[in-house]
């Protein structure tokens, strides 16, 4: 199932100098970052300040290419994370047909924001990959005061926009639910 996304923001990690991409899923309370390479960074954050260079970057040329062939773009659908690389998918109609072809997050995400394309997650990399509020409420017995430091932890560094910090706490935090999970089935 995809999860319908917004990019929330492009910010810059300031614990690893990397820029990340926000999506944000608003009805589940939850938010994925992505690392990007600055040029795709300054794109995304280009079009989302409509701002428009003098001459068409890369993403604007792809833009008006589809245009001219009057291909739409139907979506953009980040579906897979393997190896703490995300993969996209680029889904557009071209004369009554739907294609999809293979894509990075960041150039699909560039180009739904060119092209007004909706923006999806598969929930698979959601479950995997996002930070959520939920990861305050859990509040199992045994273990309280690790997972109490590690959720302040991962607050402080949302906060701070250290997003790679963040999915560290996360996969922790989750990691250690897991196991207090198979001690106590009845949680």
């Amino acid at each position: 199932m995809d999860i319908a996304v917004h990019v929330e923001r492009v910010t810059l990690d300031t614990s690893s100098n990397r820029f990340v991409v926000i999506l944000r899923d608003e009805k589940n309370n939850r938010w994925l970052p992505i690392v990007v390479g600055p040029a795709e960074a300054q794109a995304i954050a280009l079009q989302m300040e409509q701002v428009t260079p003098p001459r068409p970057m890369t993403h604007d040329l792809i833009k008006n290419v589809l245009e001219a062939l009057k291909v739409k773009i139907a979506k953009v659908v980040v579906n897979d994370l393997k190896d703490n690389t995300y993969f996209a998918t680029i889904d557009f109609k071209d004369n009554g047909s739907n294609q999809e072809i293979d894509a990075r997050p960041s150039d699909a995400i560039a180009i739904a924001l060119r092209t007004d394309a909706p923006i999806f997650v598969d929930e698979k990399v959601m479950k995997k990959a996002a930070i959520s509020e939920e990861m305050e409420s859990v509040e199992p017995e045994m273990n309280e005061e690790e997972l109490k430091t590690l959720r302040v932890e991962l607050q402080r560094a949302v906060k701070e926009e250290r997003y790679e910090d963040a999915a560290n706490f996360r996969d922790k935090i989750n990691d250690l639910l897991k196991k207090l999970k198979k001690k106590n089935p009845s949680n």
